[in-house]
């Protein structure tokens, strides 16, 4: 199942051949370097399924992004519904992303989370797209500045699945973005 493409990129579910990659970006010290845990095999096939299921249960989730020259997979993005009550109300959709060090800095996240930006609008229907990440995580920061959202200080969290042992850790940042918001910045940019 394709979600959607761009001009580089298929944004589709995953495949049985793309857990090895969905390992090593679990497991990796430099794509986990903001969160308390990397992933064993075990663990990351677990979430592989868990992932798997999700998106054909609700048709959200992180979906695997793909490289349309060979289909070969370099990470994922997507739209997830989130459960983390009460900071995030029941229903708030956040879009997240990992991505293989090899393929960073060439504006595949970027490319990616606008594709699905505009999927979330225009397709789901949704009126917020919401994104966190620890503050001093500067490269998805950065990606949701160049996507069009924006800070929301007010709605910034503890996570509460960081252990307290990790208090670099704990406090998140957060971003959003409305339809309407969304829109009026594509009309800006001629889009």
């Amino acid at each position: 199942m394709i979600i959607c493409q761009t001009e580089r990129l298929r944004i589709r579910a995953w495949k049985e051949s793309d857990r090895d990659l969905f390992f090593a970006i679990n497991s990796d010290p430099e794509v986990m370097e903001f969160f308390p845990f990397r992933r064993s095999r075990a663990e990351a096939d677990a979430l592989f399924d868990r992932v798997g299921r999700g998106i054909a249960e609700t048709g959200f989730g992180f979906f695997a992004v793909a490289l349309k020259a060979d289909d070969r997979p370099v990470g994922f993005c997507g739209l997830a519904l989130t459960d983390l009550e009460p900071h995030l109300p029941k229903g708030t959709v956040e879009i997240g992303w990992r991505l293989a060090p090899p393929y960073w800095g060439k504006g595949y996240i970027t490319e990616a989370a606008d594709a699905l930006l505009r999927y979330g609008f225009e397709e789901k229907g949704l009126r917020e797209i919401v994104s966190f990440a620890v503050a001093a995580n500067r490269r998805s920061t950065a990606v949701m500045q160049r996507i069009g959202m924006h800070r929301d200080p007010s709605r910034d969290f503890d996570h509460p699945r960081v252990p307290a042992d990790y208090p670099a850790l704990v406090r998140h940042v957060l971003y959003a973005i409305s339809a309407d918001e969304w829109r009026a910045q594509r009309a800006a940019a001629g889009r």
